[in-house]
């Protein structure tokens, strides 16, 4: 678990010193750990359950879906240091991005399914990247 300590603790530096931003560093690295661990599927709802039941954090759920909506977050300097513990993110000279941007389409709505192809999900088909709706 060192290894998990070594990336979770850098990402805690980017929220502020105020006791609320220091809950919020504290919620944002036990947010990861119910995504890596395989308790359940990664819903926001099932997250929340997975907080109390795995980590005992208590936290209402209307702050927590407030905490995983809020603009406030600081995305930028997160992304930059997850970059950077990265040690080699290239592969021949490049850096590789798989994208998952598909909708579960509900069954017996008429608009979800025009709903999901709006969105134009980017699906791998046998190496290649095929762009839906054609």
């Amino acid at each position: 678990m060192f290894i998990l300590r070594d990336i979770l603790l850098p990402l805690q530096y980017h929220f502020s010193e105020t006791t609320l931003g220091r809950e919020r560093a504290s919620l944002f690295v036990y947010t990861i750990l119910s995504i890596i661990v395989p308790f359940t599927s990664s819903m926001t709802s099932n997250l929340w359950r997975c907080l109390d039941t795995l980590f005992g954090f208590e936290i209402k759920n209307k702050r927590f879906y407030t905490f995983m909506a809020s603009p406030t977050l600081p995305w930028a300097g997160l992304w930059q240091t997850i970059w950077g513990l990265i040690p080699s993110p290239e592969t021949d000279g490049r850096i590789l991005v798989g994208l998952d941007d598909s909708i579960a389409v509900s069954p017996g709505r008429d608009d979800s399914l025009q709903k999901a192809q709006g969105n134009l999900p980017i699906r791998s088909a046998r190496g290649r990247l095929k762009f839906y709706p054609e």
